[in-house]
């Protein structure tokens, strides 16, 4: 069972990925994480990716389908239960080149679940986001505020606002998102393979959801 979580930033893909993987024993690969643990790791392709992380830079999109499927072929090689995908692909060529790595292995994907949300809803959900950059809890200023104004309830640092939540960052992120990622949706639309899910609910409404499409495109397959 390989599933793909498709979604603008500020959807809650993280949220529902590990919730989802988890249920399921499935592999959860997030790009993001990906990256920096190859960075982390030293290797030659680590070293590479450090090149543009470092510099603040987006890492090439050709790094990062090497890095993702690198780890896709890992997995699948050893893992009888599957892979959740979260963050990757984001663009047509990583889709098709993903495709192909599957083929390749006797593998496929068989739910792309696509978590849509209203943009103002978005903005107000990620300019809310608060974050302790020492132990990386997460809070939201009305949704889900410290105990203690301004300080972590874990380990009592000061919360702050990510630079990639400032509202003018959001904006281009979710324009960047609609030029790069929207078209994923008509690619696995095409394929059979899309579900949507609304995001703009309860986090375990949502979970029950995207189970409920699960049992239909995945399990009864």
């Amino acid at each position: 069972m390989n599933i793909i979580l498709l979604g603008p930033p500020g959807a809650g893909k993280g949220t529902q990925a590990k919730r989802i993987a988890g249920a399921h024993s499935l592999v959860h690969l997030s790009s993001g994480d990906l990256l920096r643990a190859e960075r982390a790791a030293g290797t030659e392709l680590g070293r590479k990716v450090s090149k543009f992380m470092d510099a603040g830079k987006l890492v090439p999109d050709e790094l990062v389908t090497q890095v993702v499927l690198n780890r896709v072929r890992q997995e699948l090689s050893s893992d009888e239960n599957g892979v959740l995908l979260d963050g990757f692909p984001r663009t047509l060529s990583q889709a098709k080149d993903l495709d192909v790595t599957l083929t390749d292995i006797e593998e496929q994907i068989c739910g792309a679940i696509n978590l849509t949300l209203d943009d103002e809803q978005i903005v107000r959900r990620l300019t809310g986001r608060r974050s302790c950059p020492k132990c990386g809890a997460v809070y939201h200023v009305k949704a889900k505020p410290p105990k203690r104004a301004g300080r972590c309830d874990v380990c009592g640092s000061e919360v702050v606002q990510r630079s990639d939540d400032a509202e003018e960052v959001v904006r281009e992120r979710l324009e960047v998102y609609r030029r790069q990622t929207q078209p994923l949706e008509e690619y696995y639309r095409q394929a059979g393979l899309l579900q949507e899910v609304d995001s703009d609910m309860e986090i375990d409404t949502v979970t029950g959801e995207i189970e409920e499409l699960l049992r239909s495109c995945c399990f009864e397959k």
